[in-house]
């Protein structure tokens, strides 16, 4: 399988055999399609979190679950994704929500990756031209039960549990969406935002290695890895990958889903 993170020249290299994913959406309201349609890289299909990466949010699984396999598997077929498909993803944001496309596609034993430095780094013209691709064959594959992780494994201890959040929503400072503040008692915050660099490409990887040794991370630890709503938690997931920590699992529910609950919250650093 590819790395989980390729740069510019990778993809220019390889344009020919790779379908280019576009995976904005803004935590603020503001419309990832939207941004797609006024400008995005030439040939880019666009994905919505909320309707293809994601089933319907409730208090008792979260803000965005994972989708039923058989609606993840049409949302990609009708983005002219298929199996045999190599698909290369981009956001604004560092890679931070794009993760949650590749992420899922890699879990499922797709090829998949992050354009390091996604749209920002494309020094090329944008186009607001689009042309539905054909639809393609992507066959059904349920979750892996062992690269996900449920709210009482993040919960229970054992595991190096990452909070993928900004520092200030880890610490309970503030909340802007979710029942309350703080984290799951334990967690070690990592911001997934800080993965990268201004640029918004990717720490080098003895960089990344150090991020996470800090958070208790070493080769061959169990990682479960959260954030708000388990979109950004992929960031981290992908980075650990790519610093060669292995491949860790994904808690789904994330804060979203744990802060609706009576379990007791931490705050603090």
């Amino acid at each position: 399988m590819i790395d989980p993170v390729v740069d510019l020249d990778w993809l220019r290299a390889h344009a020919d055999d790779v379908v280019l994913a576009d995976v904005r959406w803004y935590l603020d309201g503001r419309s990832g399609r939207a941004a797609y349609e006024k400008g995005h890289l030439p040939g880019a299909v666009f994905i919505d979190v909320d309707t293809a990466l994601a089933g319907p949010a409730s208090p008792a699984e979260g803000r965005h679950p994972l989708p039923d396999p058989e609606v993840f598997a049409a949302a990609m077929s009708a983005a002219g994704i298929g199996d045999a498909s190599t698909v290369v993803a981009y956001d604004d944001a560092g890679g931070v929500i794009a993760a949650r496309l590749v992420w899922l596609l890699r879990a499922v034993g797709r090829e998949a990756a992050l354009l390091d430095g996604g749209l920002p780094a494309y020094d090329g013209e944008l186009t607001t031209e689009s042309t539905p691709p054909p639809p393609a064959v992507f066959s059904v594959r349920e979750w892996p039960a062992e690269r996900l992780a449920s709210l009482d494994d993040a919960a229970g201890g054992g595991h190096v549990v990452l909070d993928a959040r900004d520092a200030p929503r880890f610490r309970g400072d503030i909340e802007p969406v979710d029942p309350r503040a703080g984290h799951i008692p334990g967690a070690r915050n990592v911001p997934c935002r800080e993965n990268v660099a201004a640029d918004g490409r990717f720490l080098p990887v003895a960089e990344l290695r150090e991020r996470f040794a800090a958070a208790g991370v070493a080769d061959g630890a169990e990682v479960i890895s959260y954030c708000g709503s388990g979109v950004t938690a992929c960031h981290n997931l992908l980075a650990l990958e790519h610093a060669g920590l292995g491949q860790g699992r994904l808690y789904p529910g994330s804060w979203s889903q744990y802060s609706a609950t009576d379990r007791p919250a931490a705050t603090g650093a």
